[in-house]
């Protein structure tokens, strides 16, 4: 599972009244609960080798601010209009609330998604012709 992925979600369990939750995506699975006495929630998943050390790499980064655009629907996330086209935005934009950030296809259907807040964009956290859920994040908007 993407290490940007998991902090999002963990930032998004903190902020919650949910006790606990379970996502699994293909082999990978990670359960959040809130323990009894427990300082922070504990995290049990399963990760391969190299996402391990992905997480190590980047474990002494500090977490970005900002917030999380969700997906509004179930598709594949695209960046730019065309393959050939340059991205929406790219991070540290300028966005106004309104404008197009991405396209999810859907259905056959390219659904313009546009940025609900004015802001700079810090973290793109999904990748290009990526399927996605409904509720993932998107971007990071400050």
């Amino acid at each position: 599972m993407d290490l940007r992925k998991l902090k999002t979600i963990l930032e998004l369990f903190e902020e919650s009244n949910i006790n606990e939750l379970e996502i699994s995506s293909g082999k990978e699975t990670v359960r959040l609960s809130r323990g009894g006495h427990a300082p922070s929630p504990p995290i049990t998943t399963v990760a391969t080798k190299s996402d391990i050390a992905k997480m190590k790499e980047s474990s002494s980064a500090s977490p970005i601010a900002g917030n999380v655009v969700p997906s509004p629907m179930v598709g594949t996330f695209y960046r730019a209009p065309a393959p050939d086209r340059p991205p929406f935005v790219r991070v540290g934009d300028r966005v106004e609330a309104g404008q197009t950030i991405c396209i999810i296809e859907a259905m056959k259907l390219m659904n313009e998604i546009p940025s609900p807040s004015n802001g700079i964009v810090r973290s793109i956290l999904a990748e290009n012709d990526q399927a996605i859920a409904y509720g993932d994040g998107l971007f990071i908007i400050e």
